[in-house]
């Protein structure tokens, strides 16, 4: 009675076995599409052997230099700010002199006295030194000997380590012509070239 006005249809079932599916998903949405091409990246990594190591704290001085020096500069101003009015007024006076002068090199990239007769790592050792004697007249001396004595290994240690942008192709910038990390406020691009300041 169940049965009664229905029929049953029986389907066919295929004797050959399924082929495996393969799982070939792309992602669809871009954030699906930018956490596939998601590397990890470690910029630091020990140097195998002395001379990689050596190389790689003279790179890295030349493109980090700026900022090292604003790290150690960071640190004296600090140390300075609750008993040495004077001195770091001077040292103010001082970064200014030196910006002043960084910004004149930029400013005439063609210039042949800034840049062929004038040695500008002379001009920064000079004003180093002059800062560092002013310093040490005013009774900051200490403070400058400890800044130095703190800051310059932890400087050295990441200049060893720092293997940077420039070891890995697939982060290389290639805005301009160079393919440096991070540049440096006088550059080493060639002298006769212009520079190409882009303001923002």
């Amino acid at each position: 009675m169940a049965n009664l006005g229905t029929t049953q249809r029986i389907l066919p079932t295929s004797s050959k076995p399924s082929s495996p599916t393969t799982d070939t998903h792309e992602p669809k949405s871009p954030h699906e599409k930018l956490y596939a091409d998601l590397k990890f990246y470690c910029p630091i990594n020990i140097p195998l052997t002395q001379d990689a190591a050596a190389s790689r704290i003279i790179r890295n001085l030349g493109n980090l230099g700026l900022y090292y020096t604003l790290f150690i500069w960071i640190i004296l101003f600090i140390t300075l700010i609750p008993e040495r009015k004077v001195s770091l007024i001077l040292l103010v006076i001082m970064t200014y002199v030196t910006t002043l002068y960084c910004l004149l090199l930029r400013a005439c990239p063609n210039s042949v006295v800034l840049h062929r007769i004038i040695d500008k790592r002379i001009v920064l050792s000079l004003l180093f030194i002059a800062t560092a004697i002013q310093l040490i007249l005013t009774e900051a001396g200490i403070h400058f000997a400890v800044t130095l004595t703190c800051s310059v290994p932890v400087v050295l240690l990441h200049a060893v380590l720092w293997a940077g942008s420039y070891e890995y192709d697939a982060y290389e910038t290639e805005e301009g012509s160079g393919k440096e990390e991070l540049a440096p406020l006088t550059g080493s691009q060639n002298d006769s070239e212009p520079h190409n300041v882009d303001v923002v």
